[in-house]
C-alpha cells in the first residue's frame, strides 16, 4: 500500500507558488482537519452540476457495527480522525455519523477514490462510442505519446496499471516520477504531465507487470477527455452526476496552467453524494433502468486484473478488488468507497488520518468495514 503514496503526484503547482497541492502531504493535522473540507477554495478545479432531481436515500433499520473488542464507532471515529461514515444496504441509510466537525452539506476532497470515478467514466465513453474499444492504443486518444514507451501500450493496460512503462512511486525521494510528474517544461498545446509521461522508459512488455502509478490515471482522464471533448467534470456531470440524482455540485481539481483535470485525485463531494455514486454501481451502472456504461464493463473493471502487494487484494481497472467478490476506491489520508454486492453494502469513510498510508490506519479501516459486514451478518445468523 506504500504504492498510494503516487496520489500526491496527481498535485500540481498552482500559480505563482501561493500554495502547492504536493503541500498537502506535509499539513499538520490541524491544516488536514480544516483544509480536507474546502480544498476547491484553495487550489483550482471545476464544478460538476448537479439537478434539480435528487435520487433519496430513505433511512433504513439503525446498524451497530461489530467488533471484536466491544469498540464503539464513535470511538473508532475519535481515534482515527474520521470525518464521516455513512452506510447504505439496499439503498437505505443504515449508519450515517459525523466528526472533527464536519457535517453532512460539507464537501470533503476524495483523493484517490477518484481513480474508480475515471475509470466509471470510461464505460460511459464506450458507451457512447466516443471510445472504440479498451484494445485501442493509448496514442490514439492521445497522439503526443507516440514515440514513448507508451507506444505499444492499450487503454486496458493503462486501466489496470500494466503498461510496463518504468515508474517510481516513492513519494519520500524527491527524485521520484511521483514527486516530478509535474516537472516537466510547458509545451504549448499539451498537458504538462503528457510531457512528463512521455520521458519514461520501459521495464518490462505490455500487460506483464503491474505497478500502481497515479500518472497512469491522470492519462485516462486526459484520455477520456480528447475522446468526448468534454471535461471530466463535465462529463460526470452529464452522464452520472445530474441523471442519477446528487444533491449538491461537487468540485473537480485541476492543473490551473494547462486546466488539465487530475484523473488520479481530488473530486470533493458530501458524503450522502459518494454514497449515491457507491449505491449507483451496486446498481450496475443504471439510471432508470438503462445502462449508462458498455455492455459487461463494469463487472470487467470490478474484478481482478492483476495481483497487488497484499494476499486476497487484486487491482481491476482502477477499483481494489478481494476474493470474496467485492471492491473499493481508496484514498490517501482515509477515504474509502466500499461496495459490498454479496450484501448490499455501501461504506463511505472520509478522514484527515495522521499519516497518508499508515499501516495502524489500514488496518483499523479495515477492522471498521469489517465490523459493519459482521453486523449485517449478525442479523441474518439464526440464535441458537
Amino acid at each position: 500500500m506504500l504504492a498510494a503514496l503516487m496520489l500526491a503526484g496527481a498535485f500540481g503547482v498552482h500559480a505563482q507558488d501561493k500554495a502547492r497541492r504536493t503541500d498537502v502531504l506535509f499539513w499538520s493535522q490541524a491544516e488536514r482537519e480544516a483544509h480536507f473540507r474546502d480544498m476547491p477554495a484553495i487550489f483550482a478545479g471545476n464544478t460538476v452540476k448537479h439537478g434539480d432531481h435528487v435520487h433519496a436515500l430513505p433511512q433504513g433499520r439503525p446498524l451497530r457495527p461489530r467488533w471484536p473488542d466491544g469498540q464503539s464507532l464513535e470511538a473508532y471515529m475519535s481515534a482515527h480522525k474520521v470525518a464521516a461514515v455513512m452506510v447504505l444496504q439496499h439503498g437505505r441509510v443504515r449508519i450515517e455519523r459525523y466528526g472533527l466537525g464536519f457535517n453532512a452539506t460539507g464537501r470533503w476532497t476524495s483523493f484517490s477514490v477518484a481513480k474508480s470515478f475515471t475509470s466509471t467514466l470510461v464505460g460511459a465513453a464506450l458507451a457512447d462510442g466516443s471510445i472504440h474499444s479498451l484494445d485501442d492504443p493509448v496514442v490514439r486518444y492521445i497522439p503526443a505519446l507516440k514515440g514513448s514507451a507508451y507506444e505499444g501500450v492499450n487503454i486496458r493496460q493503462l486501466l489496470s496499471m500494466t503498461s510496463g512503462v518504468r515508474w517510481n512511486e516513492d513519494y519520500s525521494d524527491p527524485k521520484s516520477d511521483v514527486a516530478r510528474m509535474y516537472s516537466a517544461p510547458r509545451v504549448s498545446g499539451e498537458p504538462a504531465l503528457v510531457t512528463y509521461m512521455k520521458t519514461l522508459g520501459r521495464e518490462a512488455p505490455p500487460g506483464s507487470k503491474w505497478v500502481y502509478k497515479t500518472g497512469e490515471t491522470d492519462l485516462i482522464g486526459i484520455l477520456v477527455t480528447q475522446a468526448t471533448g468534454k471535461t471530466l467534470a463535465q462529463y460526470l456531470g452529464e452522464k452520472i452526476w445530474r441523471p442519477y440524482g446528487m444533491a449538491s455540485d461537487a468540485a473537480w481539481l485541476k492543473d490551473e496552467t494547462d486546466g488539465t483535470e487530475t484523473g488520479g485525485c481530488c473530486i470533493s463531494a458530501t458524503t450522502a453524494d459518494y454514497a449515491r455514486m457507491g449505491q449507483f454501481i451496486l446498481d450496475g451502472g443504471k439510471i432508470n433502468g438503462k445502462s449508462v456504461l458498455a455492455p459487461g464493463y463494469l463487472a470487467d473493471a470490478t474484478h481482478k486484473h492483476a495481483s497487488t502487494d497484499t494476499p486476497g487484494i487484486g487491482y481491476g481497472y482502477q477499483w481494489w478488488t478481494y476474493d470474496d467478490g467485492r471492491f473499493t476506491g481508496i484514498g490517501i489520508f482515509g477515504q474509502m468507497m466500499h461496495v459490498d454486492p454479496k450484501r448490499g453494502l455501501v461504506i463511505v469513510q472520509l478522514a484527515a488520518w495522521p499519516s497518508a498510508v499508515g499501516p495502524d490506519e489500514i488496518a483499523a479501516r479495515r477492522a471498521f468495514v469489517a465490523a459493519v459486514t459482521a453486523g449485517v451478518d449478525a442479523e441474518t445468523t439464526p440464535t441458537k
